[in-house]
């Protein structure tokens, strides 16, 4: 199985964090929408990589992490300065760009090797510092290296504990009431059962549809809602 036919195995805290992201900044606000996405990205991540940690590709991984731990602080100093409006703006953008480069399969030559490692772990981090949605960059990178599913779902699994994780660290946990705790756990547990049940019944190709669709749908409202700030 090719990583491009895993849609389903590709739904790792990376893949709810492009969905995920645009919903929670309009109910948010663009400061701690993008930090409940990290923590629940993370959170996903971890639950995923408890069974799945001992495939990961450490030296692989190395560059991809060093990057982005590099980039991390300096996307959290550039969020800490833009308005809310800017930040919306940005947010929405960005997972718009993204859903649109995953649904054209798009591949950049550039984001291949060493180099492209660092290349895709520097803007990884930084968009997940800024937007909650570092996955793109990284999906590109393991296209452009042949990623099977069997590979890439622990390695990225692994990476978005990291950058999520440093990200927290970089801006600090959301500021929510225990209510919207509780029902932020409840909703990580549910989706996990959901997701779970369906994977058994709906193919790949729809999965893939749902996901883009919402992730565009969301990344569209929040880019007006940007836009149309004052």
């Amino acid at each position: 199985m090719t990583l491009g036919g895993a849609s389903l195995q590709r739904l790792t805290g990376m893949g709810f964090a492009l969905v995920a992201a645009p919903g929670l900044v309009l109910l948010l606000g663009p400061w701690q929408g993008v930090l409940l996405t990290n923590a629940a990205a993370c959170a996903i991540s971890a639950i995923g990589l408890a069974g799945t940690w001992r495939r990961v590709m450490w030296s692989s991984m190395l560059p991809l992490v060093a990057a982005a731990a590099l980039a991390i602080p300096v996307g959290a100093r550039v969020a800490g300065e833009l308005s809310a409006r800017s930040l919306s703006i940005g947010v929405g953008a960005v997972i718009v760009v993204s859903v649109l480069l995953v649904i054209a399969g798009a591949r950049m030559r550039a984001l291949s090797g060493r180099g492209g490692a660092i290349a895709a772990g520097a803007m990884s981090g930084f968009m997940n510092a800024t937007t909650g949605a570092g996955g793109p960059p990284i999906s590109l990178y393991a296209a452009n290296a042949g990623w099977t599913a069997a590979k890439f779902v622990p390695n990225v699994q692994f990476y978005s504990v990291v950058a999520n994780g440093l990200s927290l660290t970089a801006r600090g946990v959301p500021r929510l009431t225990w209510y919207a705790w509780s029902l932020t756990g409840i909703g990580v547990v549910g989706g996990a059962v959901v997701g779970t049940v369906l994977a058994k019944r709906i193919t790949d190709d729809r999965v893939k549809s749902l996901v883009m669709g919402l992730a565009l749908i969301g990344g569209v409202l929040l880019l007006l809602k940007g836009l149309t700030m004052g």
